[in-house]
């Protein structure tokens, strides 16, 4: 008899672990999909930003360049729902190549830091390129290593000299 009262136990605390499953990996979904309101797409080019998701290249016809977002190389943004004492920053590294030139690979920063020179923006061929958005933001519960493969960015390109425009 006590054996058939710990195997039906053991069966019921099974299907609820299994059933708990299934909400977490729901709400995860659910989470993923409300991410970014801007709804970056790759190709959405709204507002002159273009969108790049990790390992995404982009060859623009009007700029004469091809562009790459690379990855993430540090994220060290403050977690949704914790208080920090720095906001933090994410480095995403985007490799850019004109027509008649090398590849170089950019560091672009979310913030403007020079202290730990950390750049916004940078030049190349001509063109000022600014990283304006960096998704998804870190979750307390998660931390960024559930985000490696899955970070998007929003860059814009001008050119350097703007009196020629």
């Amino acid at each position: 008899m006590f054996h058939k009262a710990i195997i039906l136990s053991l069966g019921i605390l099974t299907l609820t672990g299994c059933e708990a499953q299934k909400k977490s990996k729901a709400a995860t979904k659910a989470a993923q999909v409300q991410t970014n309101p801007k709804a970056m797409n790759s190709n959405n080019q709204k507002d002159s930003i273009l969108y790049l998701s990790e390992g995404e290249n982009k060859f623009l016809k009007e700029y004469q360049m091809n562009i790459t977002f690379k990855g993430v190389s540090e994220d060290s943004r403050c977690p949704e729902g914790v208080n920090c004492i720095w906001a933090g920053a994410a480095l995403a590294q985007v490799e850019v190549m004109g027509t008649a030139t090398r590849p170089a690979i950019l560091n672009l920063a979310s913030i403007d830091y020079p202290g730990r020179n950390y750049r916004q923006s940078a030049e190349f061929n001509g063109y000022i390129i600014t990283l304006q958005d960096v998704a998804p933001y870190p979750k307390q519960q998660e931390g960024t290593k559930a985000l490696a493969g899955k970070y998007k960015i929003g860059i814009t390109i001008k050119r350097a000299d703007s009196t020629t425009k």
